[in-house]
């Protein structure tokens, strides 16, 4: 390590240009790093570094990037032993709860997927650089280091927030907190997770946005006090609720959390929805939350609501969907290999993007995305498509389908139910109701 008080560095020891009046002086380490790399390299870095919160703390660059002599990603720059890539155990040396918390959350396993369906699809049937700059930049790459402080150029960069870490370590606090400025108020902003959380699978930020919470949060944003030290809805902000309030955010009687699923109890990511473990005690903690803003009875009913649409979209679609495919490959109908054949795109666009979009819709109250883009699009798969591919590969398959209760209208709806319908909107929209034969 050289001297900490290089001559060249001495000037800056009286201050650094930029920082906020009566913040901490730089270490001497971090001075060194800013001779350089203010003035004349990655300017932009160091400017956001100074309106920063590490920067009034008086933690700096060396501070975050320092690296241990046995580093998979250490080397020697200028006298000192640092790491471009700054890992969850690196900000869990002053941010332990936080680290905790984000370790034991579904947002740390999100590098998973490369092992899942999605990453075959992903990788094999599109291709690995169509992965690498689609797929992992969400949910992460898996670093790999190379020597001089160098990455294998399709694994970096990457922010993806289940990131695997050289070091052991899941996820990547810039995926929220973007760098350098590390702002809380950017990671409570509901276009900061609408990077990874939007498109035809998931796409909360556009349900989000079409919901009376982002309509809200939108006319109001001046009022939402982002930059607060706590942020405590219904005290330090009432004016409406972002992704981070309800998912993270604390509460006059809950405290923030960086584990987002602590409030989750319906998973509806697989083809048949699942109660999480202990999910009444996470309903009861997101019920709490919805309970600072709406009466008791409003929280209840959406509950209902809400129970009542994944109940439907399970037992009329999933689960009937999910036995005919099981019946196809115990008969050897399909092949082993996913996505070669027609019924197998069908089926996954059928419970993998239509499916979810109806159940998050109804989750987060945005209706276009339960009805037009959610439930009509999974019966017109489910009966359009799904149904005559699977009858067509095995005769037969789909019977037990066709006799469920909810599916009796494909036989032919009644002569009084067609004359219901048509006087039904012959009263709502006179003579326009003649589509009701």
């Amino acid at each position: 390590m050289p001297s900490l008080f290089r001559p060249s560095f001495l000037f800056l020891a009286l201050g650094v240009p930029g920082l906020a009046a009566g913040a901490p002086v730089p270490s001497a380490q971090t001075q060194a790093c800013l001779a350089c790399h203010g003035p004349m390299v990655t300017q932009a870095i160091t400017e956001q570094w100074q309106g920063s919160a590490h920067a009034r703390k008086g933690v700096g660059c060396y501070e975050c990037h320092q690296a241990a002599k046995d580093s998979p990603t250490g080397f020697d720059h200028h006298g000192f032993h640092i790491s471009v890539l700054v890992s969850p155990k690196d900000c869990g040396r002053c941010h332990a709860k936080e680290t905790q918390e984000f370790e034991a959350s579904h947002h740390a396993k999100a590098g998973d997927i490369l092992g899942s369906l999605d990453n075959v699809l992903g990788e094999v049937i599109e291709g690995v650089p169509a992965a690498n700059s689609g797929c992992i930049q969400c949910h992460g790459s898996r670093v790999k280091p190379l020597p001089g402080g160098k990455f294998d150029a399709a694994t970096w960069p990457n922010t993806g927030i289940g990131r695997i870490n050289p070091d052991g370590s899941r996820g990547s606090c810039s995926a929220c907190h973007s760098r350098h400025s590390f702002s809380a108020a950017i990671a409570r902003e509901p276009e900061n997770c609408g990077k990874c959380h939007l498109g035809p699978d998931h796409p909360q930020a556009e349900i989000y946005a079409e919901s009376k919470h982002g309509i809200a949060y939108r006319a109001n944003i001046g009022k939402m006090n982002l930059n607060s030290k706590h942020w405590v809805l219904g005290k330090d902000y009432s004016a409406a609720p972002t992704c981070a309030t309800c998912h993270m955010g604390a509460t006059p009687d809950l405290p923030a959390t960086h584990d987002v699923g602590t409030r989750i109890s319906w998973t509806l990511r697989p083809e048949v929805s699942q109660k999480l473990d202990h999910w009444q005690a996470k309903r009861a903690d997101m019920q709490k939350v919805c309970s600072v803003c709406h009466a008791s009875d409003w929280v209840k009913n959406q509950y209902t609501q809400y129970d009542a649409v994944v109940d439907l979209y399970d037992n009329k679609f999933a689960i009937p969907a999910k036995a005919i495919m099981a019946k196809l490959y115990a008969a050897k109908k399909l092949t082993p290999t996913p996505f070669d054949e027609k019924i197998e795109w069908t089926y996954f666009e059928m419970w993998h993007h239509q499916g979810r979009r109806a159940r998050m819709g109804a989750a987060m109250m945005g209706p276009d995305y339960t009805q037009w883009h959610g439930f009509y699009e999974v019966a017109k798969t489910f009966y359009m498509d799904f149904l005559p591919e699977a009858e067509a590969l095995l005769p037969g398959v789909t019977a037990d389908a066709r006799k469920m209760d909810d599916h009796q209208w494909l036989k032919g709806l009644s002569k009084a139910e067609r004359q219901k319908i048509k006087a039904f909107y012959q009263q709502r929209y006179g003579n326009q109701g003649n589509q009701g034969k």
